[in-house]
């Protein structure tokens, strides 16, 4: 399984919005900074997350986004599926009229468990888990 920019930049976005949780709305161009992303691609990125309703906007003179939940009430997994679609590690897990062998596949077993555990493990960590490593790790 390999994450794409889109998955690993919309997770950084979704962590900088974590970490002013509270705060108020945030301007793009200031996540852009603290990130590193471009505003262009954030702004591509914001679209499926409010439309997900992962974060919330508000136009005008103070507008911004900002997180729609707690970040202990969003996971890794739900911004992954939802930036990725539904990920499978190998193409025969996820349709397995692909291979004629699936049914004795010795592997096909061990790939399927592989693929439930890094979902399971996704599914545990939330924004504030992540959150609360960064400062732990930027206070030393």
């Amino acid at each position: 399984m390999k994450l794409s920019t889109r998955s690993r930049y919309g997770l950084r976005l979704m962590c900088d919005l974590a970490l002013h949780y509270g705060e108020g709305v945030m301007l793009l161009k200031d996540i852009a900074a603290h990130t590193g992303i471009s505003g262009k691609y954030l702004s591509n990125l914001a679209i499926p997350l409010k439309g997900a309703g992962l974060i919330n906007s508000t136009r005008g003179f103070h507008g911004g986004y900002e997180l729609a939940r707690e970040p202990g009430k969003i996971t890794v997994k739900e911004i992954y599926y939802l930036l990725e679609g539904d990920p499978v590690i190998l193409d025969c897990i996820g349709n397995k009229n692909l291979c004629k062998q699936t049914h004795l596949c010795p592997t096909q077993k061990m790939w399927s468990l592989l693929q439930k555990n890094i979902f399971t493990f996704l599914e545990n960590i939330t924004l504030k888990n992540l959150v609360e490593d960064y400062q732990e790790r930027r206070s030393l």
